[in-house]
This record gives structure tokens, sequence and C-alpha cells, in this order.
């Protein structure tokens, strides 16, 4: 076994395990990938103070996410098709998850279902939801997340339509999808990923197919979604949602202070400062660069969270830094599944606890409460705060 030491080790080690097609739909943008690129470029331009002589020991990472302890400020994202990256992947991430004590984030087009979930973790985890033009299946999903015991809804509002991937199209991952010999052939030289996915609990996107109540398969549910996603989708939608769901309420795919503002007025918990990974609006700014304007005008009176480019502790460490109260990680626990499974995501996890761990030290800090704009480098130029 490759002795594992960063999340770049991750991601090769999955690129050999899991065939190209679903590879490259965690790994890729869309469109030119702009945005995809500029989150992890903008989030590796920016540089700390380093400080010498400053007591740091008996650091703690612990923090509070969503009005929840934790062990560190950083979820699982909700990421689609998980899956298909390793059988039963949502329920192994959830459980990795649970016993580094933070949070896992189902997303809507997981493979395993809300129950799923439930079954295979003791504690609470949070749940994603796309709004389709079919409404009944909004209520209908969001019931189980309450009847499952979700603390924590996520209300994606960046994906009224869906972005063009050029990968997915080229590699035939569409709806209906496209099988060449060159996926075909891929599929077959993989087979213990092959094996694990069939011996999975699930092979369609559970959450559809409860809804449903027929047994079509992965690319008919997938193309019941794609079919019914809403691009009437508007901020009506919000206080509708807010009506079926009591519990803490995020708003996913933020980018601009307006929108931040107008979430908070409508009494949402919470916003995640994101562009989907750089898989929705190519050209649109990095997480990072947006993230200082949004803190300051809504951080007061909502809880600011961030997603996008974070592949080490040190990407955790400046987020915090420029305003965020934690973060979400998706292609980074997806490497970390593909390659390893279950203990794959445990390894990112203490990967990126590690480096926050060492980097707060090397910056003068012992306690998540400790980390501010004053920990980065201004080179009077600007860069400290993008």
């Amino acid at each position: 076994m490759p002795i594992v030491t960063n999340i770049e080790d991750l991601r090769l080690l999955a690129r050999r395990k899991i065939p190209r097609a679903i590879f490259e739909y965690v790994d890729r943008g869309s469109y030119d990938e702009i945005s995809y690129r500029a989150n992890s470029e903008d989030l590796k331009a920016i540089r700390f103070r380093q400080r010498v002589l400053i007591d740091a020991d008996n650091r703690s990472l612990a923090a509070t996410m969503l009005g929840e302890k934790v062990a560190m400020p950083v979820a699982i994202a909700p990421t689609g098709l998980t899956g298909l990256v390793h059988g039963d992947g949502e329920m192994l991430a959830a459980r990795a998850a649970e016993k580094a004590g933070i949070r896992f984030t189902l997303s809507t087009m997981s493979i395993c279902s809300i129950e799923d979930i439930r079954s295979a973790i003791s504690g609470p985890f949070w749940f994603q939801l796309y709004v389709f033009r079919d409404r009944g299946f909004s209520e209908q999903v969001i019931a189980r997340a309450r009847a499952a015991g979700c603390t924590a809804l996520f209300l994606t509002v960046d994906l009224p339509l869906r972005g063009q991937r050029h990968a997915d199209i080229k590699n035939g991952l569409e709806v209906p999808p496209k099988l060449t010999l060159r996926n075909a052939f891929d599929i077959i030289s993989k087979p213990a990923w092959t094996f694990g996915v069939l011996m999975g609990r699930r092979k369609s996107f559970g959450n559809i197919d409860a809804y449903l109540k027929e047994k079509r398969g992965v690319w008919a549910a997938g193309a019941w979604a794609n079919d019914n996603f809403d691009a009437s989708l508007s901020w009506k939608d919000v206080g509708w949602i807010r009506g079926l769901w009591p519990g803490k309420l995020v708003l996913k795919g933020v980018l601009d202070v307006e929108d931040a503002k107008k979430a908070a007025d409508l009494g949402a918990d919470a916003i995640v400062v994101s562009n989907h990974g750089g898989r929705q609006l190519d050209g649109a700014p990095s997480t990072i660069a947006a993230l200082p304007r949004i803190a300051e005008s809504v951080g007061d009176r909502i809880e600011v969270l961030f997603d996008g480019g974070i592949r080490s502790g040190q990407d955790v460490l400046k987020a915090l830094a420029l305003g965020a109260r934690g973060c979400l990680i998706g292609r980074a626990f997806l490497y970390g599944l593909a390659a390893m499974g279950e203990a794959g995501v445990a390894k990112a996890l203490s990967l990126i606890a590690e480096e926050l761990r060492v980097s707060m030290a090397l910056t003068g800090v012992r306690s998540i409460d400790e980390i501010g704009r004053d920990i980065l480098f201004d080179d009077h130029g600007g860069r400290r705060a993008m």
C-alpha cells in the first residue's frame, strides 16, 4: 500500500481504482473549468504570518457548526452518485464522519437513501435538497429527513439548470448513458470497483426511487431528476421550505452579497459560500474570493459556511481566517472513498485535521475561536483579504 501523506496521494490512488467516467465526474468542472481551477489556485495564493515563541501547546480543533458541537470545523459536503464511487459509499462516509466527530451531509442525488444512512450511524446527520418541479417530491423527502432525525436542511440554490460538464459528455455519463468500447473496457478492467458497487445495498438513486415507488434503475431515476430540475425556483420557495422544515435551514450556493442579505432576511440560519465546486457557472469568482465580503456583510446575522477547493487543513484555516464558521469538503473525501473505502475517508479527515492542528501552532493560535485575519500575511498589496 502506498504511503499517503496528503489528499493528492488519495486522488492519484482513486484515479487508478475507479472507472474514468466516475473519476472525472468527481474530478472535473464545467465548461472551460475557470472557476474550478480558481477555487484551488486562489486558496494557494494566500499566505500566512508565521509566528514564533507563542505557547501553542494544548491546541483544540473543537468547534460549533449550525449549533452542534463538532471535533473540528469541517463537515462532509453533499455529493451525488457517491454510492457509485464506492459501493455503499454514502454509508461508509457517514460512518467515517461520525467516528471523526463531524457531520455528514446526504445529497438528494445519493445512491443510498436517507433511511440507509439512519441505519448506518447513531448520531445526527444533515440532508441536502434539490427542489424539482414536482413539489410533492420535496414535501415527501423533507418529511423523511425529519423522521430520520436530520438536524439541518441544505437547500441548493445554484442549480436551476445543470451546467455542461464536457468530460461527462465525452465519457458517456449522460442521461441516458452512452456505452462506448472505451468505457465498457474501463469498467471491466476495474473488477474490485465493479464487485463493490454490485454488492452495494442500492444500485439507483435511493431517495428518488422511494418517491417514484418503482424499480426504474439508476439511469431512469436520473432521467426523471434531470427532466424535473426547476428553472422557476425563486426566493418565494425559500419561505415555503422554511414552513416545512423546523430545523436549521442552510442555503447552499451563495456567491453574492445581495443574495446573502436576502437569505438572512428570509430567516435562513446559514449560507454556504459555494460555486458548486466549479461545476455550474464557469467564470464565477472562486469561493475564497467571494467569502470575505459576504462574511463582513452578514456574518453577524447568519452563519457563513464555505466550500470549494479545500484539499488541506491549511485551506480550512485560510477560510476560517476570512470569515467562515466552518467548511464543507467534497472532492477531498471522495478521493479517499474511491481509494480505500471508509478507511480512505477516515484518512482524508485525519490528514486535514492534523495539518490544521500544525498550522494553527505555527500561526500562533490554540483554538478555533482565536482564528482571524491577523494570521494572514499582509504584503501591502491586498493579498491578505483577497
